[in-house]
């Protein structure tokens, strides 16, 4: 905080506290900086980058008030920002310091790219003036404010320039809150009147009446008069012409700050959303405790690492324990928790000594429980002896927030038993939280998490993040039902086994007794390897193939199981199994697309996510390993060649292609649908029961889509009405499931 620092009276140039100095330890404490001053300059940012980076990636805001000059670059862009014409940036920047640094200290297209982002998103603001007599605005002046609202302001000769802070002979002054409230208020209240509207002593005037002086050329301003106003060009040339400026070192207790909060947690993006927010004041509203039941793709894992943030900026520390279903999500946690900046991150996945680690801080804990860490780890090894004695002897576990992604998994008879009650602060992530055909599991979840559908502790739909969020947090989709039906010889195989089945129907419950297991599966393996699948694929990729617009697609092929995650975290695939996906991928190789199976086991996934996500693999063919902890927001394509009634797997499926990505508008989801061998009012119930189950995941899907009332009117309807199947009461049904 400002107030923590022992600010001189005076900086001067060439002396022992300088311009720089004071002006980089007010920066990396503050989180808005208000800049009053005639000319200004970039070469001001490259010579303070590192206090810039750290201002920035901690939140910081600034407004300008400028005189009207300014360099070609400069003007353009301010211009491109103030109009958010700029190329795509990332904003995960903006949380790495070094990266951040590093650009911001250079004079380069980089730099001025970053510079224009920070002005289209409002961290850099600009007002341009000139004074009633027509000469130049050349105030120097400022105001620097922490979140506490803390402040201090400053007033000299420096403009913001690295001519002033190292080359010229310049003095600056500086006030606090604390000590000389009334000059602080003064210069807050000029600084305010100058930017907010035309007063005596400025004018303001729009940028494209800025007059831009361009190198070696100086648009027809006299030199001379530019040098009346104290704006010397030859200085300004030769400073920014280095690339990357050398600046004066500062004084190393300063530098031992800057290193300390450096390591501090921030948030990684520029602003949060309003479900991060909203999540948050939820959670505490429910004693730090909760399920969030967000929709796939909706921001779960950066909602729950934000309540991790705010707590540790209440506590001054935090210990987190993750838990997640497969070494995939994992890793994909590992990332998000290091663009947040959190450090002693442990995952018994990636750290070989993660046993090790973890008992030196079990044992460290019994002298300090404020010590930072964040711990991943998957259900399968949470359930075993190294987590749960972690989790049982740690000094201080009370204090940890226990975060479970996809926390259904964590109602299973495994994790069950292990539910850390002795922790108090509680997370649950998923978009289906309940579990089906598990009310015990289910309930016994909602009591751990203090939080009960259909509301739960905080709730957004995926209706939420396509049709009410502004801008649209997934992206708008179109969905294509195509049926097929068995073959001859498949159908009388179907048929055999559903004869076979009818003496395993429960009479009380008119379903499907345990004993039947086995011939479900051998009949849905019927439905998974049905032939005229492969004939609907290829007359698509044919179709697609004319439109050149298959690249960025999500192929999830057939499996032949679930798998537990309360047991396993990774899975094989059997060579049935195998042989299916690469039938397959022989459809694509002969059409000439650039392909590749995603499927367990891969040492190489994480590059063959990135080869993907940068085109260079046009399709990605998978079974189960895409169902969780894949975000790559290009994927714009699905084919559901699998067909699944479990509400969980195809929710999530459709969230890994509407993730929102620059020059993606819309995503497009092709579903196989097979349907019964008897498509009329003679079939039997059984039959149409489970018709029934893949209408019901039709409806789910058509009830967001843009193409809605196509799939309503269309086949679908003909087959509905064919089975005498109520369409219109379910569609209402699903659609109620978004309010």
């Amino acid at each position: 905080m400002l107030r923590d620092c022992n600010f001189e009276l005076t900086y001067s140039t060439g002396l022992q506290h300088e311009p720089k100095e004071f002006f980089t330890e007010a920066l990396i404490e503050s989180k808005s900086f208000d800049l009053g001053l005639g000319y200004f300059s970039t070469s001001g940012i490259r010579c303070l980058a590192y206090g810039f980076a750290l201002f920035i990636a901690n939140g910081g805001k600034m407004r300008v008030v400028i005189n009207h000059i300014l360099s070609e670059k400069d003007k353009i862009a301010i211009e491109k920002g103030q109009s958010g014409i700029i190329d795509e940036y990332e904003d995960r920047i903006l949380n790495d310091v070094t990266r951040l640094c590093d650009t911001l200290s250079r004079q380069d297209e980089q730099f001025f790219r970053c510079f224009s982002y920070l002005i289209s998103i409002g961290r850099i603001d600009f007002v341009a003036t000139v004074s009633p007599q027509g000469g130049l605005g050349h105030d120097k002046y400022g105001v620097f404010i922490d979140e506490d609202g803390n402040k201090v302001a400053f007033i000299g000769s420096a403009n913001f320039s690295q001519t002033a802070m190292e080359l010229n002979g310049e003095t600056i002054t500086a006030f606090t809150s604390w000590k000389t409230s009334e000059y602080v208020k003064d210069l807050e209240n000029k600084f305010n009147d100058n930017w907010d509207q035309d007063n005596s002593h400025l004018i303001h005037i729009p940028l494209s009446k800025v007059t831009s002086y361009i190198k070696d050329k100086f648009g027809g301003i006299q030199l001379k008069k530019l040098l009346d106003y104290e704006v010397d060009l030859r200085e300004i040339k030769e400073i920014d012409s280095l690339d990357p400026i050398t600046s004066r070192p500062l004084p190393s207790r300063l530098v031992e700050k800057m290193e300390f909060k450096e390591q501090e947690p921030r948030f990684p993006f520029p602003t949060e959303r309003s479900i991060q927010i909203d999540a948050y004041k939820a959670w505490l509203d429910n004693n730090r405790n909760g399920i969030f039941a967000m929709a796939t793709g909706s921001g779960k894992t950066v909602t729950a690492l934000n309540c991790v943030l705010k707590q540790y900026r209440e506590t001054g520390y935090y210990k987190v324990l993750i838990v997640v279903p497969t070494r995939a999500l994992a890793l994909q946690w590992e990332d998000e928790v290091r663009h947040f900046n959190f450090q002693n991150v442990i995952s018994t996945h990636t750290e070989k000594d993660w046993k090790s680690l973890l008992s030196r801080y079990t044992t460290k804990s019994l002298l300090n429980q404020r010590k930072n860490i964040v711990v991943i780890t998957t259900y399968a090894t949470f359930i075993r002896k190294y987590i749960q004695d972690f989790v049982k002897s740690t000094k201080g576990i009370e204090n940890f927030i226990f975060i479970a992604d996809e926390a259904h998994n964590l109602g299973a008879a495994g994790p069950i038993k292990k539910l850390p009650y002795n922790i108090k602060y509680r997370i649950g992530l998923s978009a289906t939280p309940e579990r089906i055909y598990d009310e015990g599991g289910s309930n016994k979840l909602y009591e751990f998490f203090n939080s009960e559908p259909p509301k739960y502790t905080y709730r957004f739909t995926m209706k939420d993040a396509i049709w009410k969020s502004d801008p649209p947090i997934l992206c708008h989709y179109e969905y294509y039902p195509l049926f097929i039906s068995l073959t001859e010889d498949e159908m009388e195989q179907y048929n055999i086994i559903t004869d076979k089945l009818r003496k395993f129907i429960d009479p009380d419950t008119g379903k499907y007794k345990k004993e039947a297991e086995m011939l479900l599966m051998a009949r849905k393996r019927i439905i998974h390897k049905a032939a005229n699948k492969k004939l609907k694929v290829a007359e698509l990729l044919d179709k697609q193939k004319k439109k050149g617009n298959l690249n960025y697609t999500f192929v999830f092929v057939p499996e032949g199981y679930e798998p537990d995650y309360a047991e396993i975290d990774s899975y094989d695939i059997d060579p049935e199994d195998i042989h299916i996906i690469d039938e397959y991928s022989q459809m694509f190789r002969e059409r000439k697309y650039s392909y590749h199976q995603y499927i367990s086991g891969l040492d190489d996934a994480p590059s063959i996510l990135d080869s993907f996500e940068r085109g260079d693999i046009q399709i990605l063919l998978s079974m189960k390993c895409l169902d969780e902890g894949v975000d790559i927001p290009k994927a714009q394509n699905a084919i559901f060649i699998s067909s699944t009634g479990n509400p969980r797997q195809f929710i999530q499926r459709r969230g890994r292609v509407l993730r929102t990505c620059k020059g993606k508008d819309m995503a497009y989801i092709w579903d196989l649908i097979v349907m019964p061998p008897d498509v009329t009012e003679s079939a039997s119930p059984i039959e149409r029961n489970l018709f029934t189950g893949e209408v019901r995941r039709i409806l789910n899907f058509a009830a967001l889509a843009d193409n809605k009332i196509q799939i309503l009117y269309g086949e679908l309807k003909q087959v509905c009405d064919s089975l005498n199947i109520p369409m219109f009461d379910m569609l209402e049904t699903e659609e109620d499931q978004y309010n």
